[in-house]
């Protein structure tokens, strides 16, 4: 059984035991393209299309930022998830070629209350909409997305299909079912860069603290790319670091080739227990030079030290989340966008605890006790504070010059 939640959402109510058929005014039926999005647990609600013609399959979540919608949008991060945002209307800026966090956007589909009509910006190049369509991605407008925020609350992250060409209910709730979802696959392969490069690129004036130069004899970082927001190497190069990106399918010998001063571990998307291939990197450069990881990265460090991952119910996905660094008693405020956490039963005496998310107490940071590695499980380069964690960076910075001289 099926249940719509639509442009008569003020009478909506969700649950088995509910049924009701969408009567949609006239003039939308005449100038509106229908789209519906199904969920594996029979709940299908029907809206607006508004981004590319198609059908998308994917793990159905949810972002809390009121702004940052293109950063989310080429997040590679996001890649195998339908992002809803919370924030009842999302375009009104339009987008640019500056806040760009990749090359496109990697998200399987894109959800929101309303879809701006207007985009007022200095800086907007173009608006949401054709900026959607131009990559491919299937989007949804027109649809109460407090019901199905609250819905992924309860019940938790559910697998989902985006359509606009199958409007089937019972069809697109049997590919929901059907679809592969998060666990177990790696995704990180399908945002790989193709090569390495040598990262030039700095912050922009008015968004870094340090601007130190880079020069010949400057730390080296090797930053492996997971899927890595184009933000992190901005920030190595702000501190005067010479960076070179590699795919994250690189081995340990090839990462020490670089002779690096230190080796950053990058954010990307998905389940973090398949990425052996990572893991037994990491185990090989652990104890010879400085690591940094940063999201996936973190859980990549942890694996790699002994300890488990696991699902968190509906994860941790916006720029407002609150985090305590137990090392001076103070809070930060950052950026977190991952459906995975370390498992803290399974922790081993080698690491040690330096943050905690104050939401629901999961493990944030991690330090090292005997090799110079630390991590964060949020996003220090998203300036949600927005200067409360690029300390991180700094630290990193220290680490690789202690163990340089």
């Amino acid at each position: 059984m099926s249940c719509h939640a639509g442009f008569r959402d003020r009478s909506y109510r969700v649950g088995p035991y509910h049924q009701r058929s969408l009567s949609l005014p006239i003039f939308m039926k005449r100038t509106m393209s229908i789209a519906k999005l199904a969920l594996e647990d029979g709940t299908v609600f029907v809206g607006e299309s508004f981004g590319a013609e198609g059908e998308v399959d994917g793990e159905v979540v949810f972002n809390t930022s009121m702004t940052g919608y293109q950063e989310i949008l080429t997040d590679p991060s996001y890649r195998g998830q339908i992002v809803t945002m919370t924030y009842p209307q999302i375009g009104n800026y339009g987008v640019n070629q500056e806040d760009l966090e990749s090359s496109k956007p990697h998200l399987a589909g894109f959800i929101v209350r309303e879809n701006s009509r207007i985009a007022s910006n200095f800086r907007a190049s173009g608006d949401l909409q054709a900026y959607l369509r131009e990559h491919g991605i299937v989007a949804l407008a027109g649809i109460d997305t407090r019901a199905l925020v609250r819905r992924i609350r309860i019940h938790g992250a559910m697998k989902g299909v985006l359509s606009s060409r199958d409007l089937d209910d019972a069809r697109l709730i049997d590919k929901a079912v059907a679809s592969p979802g998060l666990v177990g696959r790696d995704l990180v392969r399908e945002v790989l860069p193709d090569a390495d490069l040598q990262w030039d690129e700095s912050l922009d004036d008015w968004a870094q603290l340090h601007n130190r130069p880079v020069t010949e004899r400057g730390l080296h970082v090797v930053a492996l790319d997971f899927g890595m927001k184009w933000n992190i190497p901005r920030h190595l190069r702000s501190q005067g670091c010479r960076v070179t990106v590699l795919p994250g399918t690189s081995t340990a010998d090839e990462v020490l080739d670089r002779k690096p001063d230190g080796v950053f571990l990058s954010n990307g998307p998905g389940d973090p227990e398949p990425l052996d291939y990572a893991i037994q990197t990491i185990q090989g450069v652990l104890d010879k030079v400085p690591v940094f990881g940063i999201c996936l990265g973190h859980q990549l460090l942890a694996l790699a030290g002994g300890a488990k991952t696991f699902k968190l119910k509906f994860g941790h996905r916006g720029a407002n989340q609150p985090v305590l660094n137990l090392l001076n008693g103070r809070v930060e405020i950052t950026s977190q966008n991952h459906g995975f956490a370390v498992e803290e039963a399974s922790l081993p005496e080698c690491f040690e605890i330096t943050h905690r998310n104050l939401n629901d107490d999961t493990i944030a940071g991690l330090r090292h006790r005997t090799a110079p590695a630390f991590s964060v499980q949020y996003h220090p380069e998203a300036s949600a504070g927005p200067h409360d964690s690029q300390y991180l960076f700094g630290q990193f910075v220290e680490s690789m010059t202690a163990c340089s001289t």
